[in-house]
């Protein structure tokens, strides 16, 4: 049964339903060297944007150079080091790991939560709803090719989505949180 035909990115495909799964099936795009040697460039611009920072609905989305278990003790150290200022990590949820107790293959799923109870704490007291959504959370994952990635939530969706939600005061800017994430995914995965 086919769902949809149309043409993306100069491409044609056809959308239908197999085993209750939808799939994509495309034709070849025929090309000649002249025109692939002049979008090559272009074609990597694109790959290098879509790979970094994908924050339009809130979520940044880095790729890591390690393996899922290093990503998080990186992530977590980084955190770790800023205890001073108050930072810390609360917890890990390994998805992975819950589904092979019942039986079940995922590849690595690790949720990292940590936070600044200095920060939080606070805010909380005058918003009790805000703790279902803080602290923030990172995902270290891994995609069907093997590649690990790292993603969170980014500062101004954590303030200007997030708190709006729940009438939390957010602070007069988002800056300060924004580096520290930077900072911690950063490490985590460069």
């Amino acid at each position: 049964m086919i769902i949809a035909t149309g043409r993306r990115c100069s491409l044609s495909c056809q959308w239908y339903i197999q085993s209750g799964e939808l799939k994509q099936t495309s034709y070849p795009l025929r090309l000649s060297k002249g025109v692939l040697v002049r979008l090559a460039p272009l074609l990597a611009i694109c790959a290098i944007a879509v790979t970094t920072h994908a924050a339009g609905d809130g979520l940044i989305t880095k790729p890591s150079r390690y393996s899922a278990k290093e990503t998080i003790a990186r992530f977590e150290a980084a955190v770790k080091e800023r205890e001073a200022t108050g930072a810390t990590v609360f917890t890990e949820i390994d998805h992975a790991a819950a589904a092979k107790r019942v039986g079940l293959d995922m590849r690595p799923r690790t949720v990292i939560v940590f936070g600044n109870p200095k920060v939080g704490t606070p805010v909380m007291v005058k918003t009790p709803l805000l703790a279902i959504d803080v602290p923030p959370k990172a995902l270290v994952w891994e995609d069907e090719q093997g590649k690990v990635w790292l993603s969170y939530n980014s500062a101004d969706y954590l303030y200007k989505t997030i708190y709006l939600r729940h009438g939390a005061e957010t602070p007069p800017t988002t800056a300060p949180f924004a580096k520290f994430l930077d900072e911690i995914s950063d490490y985590a995965t460069k």
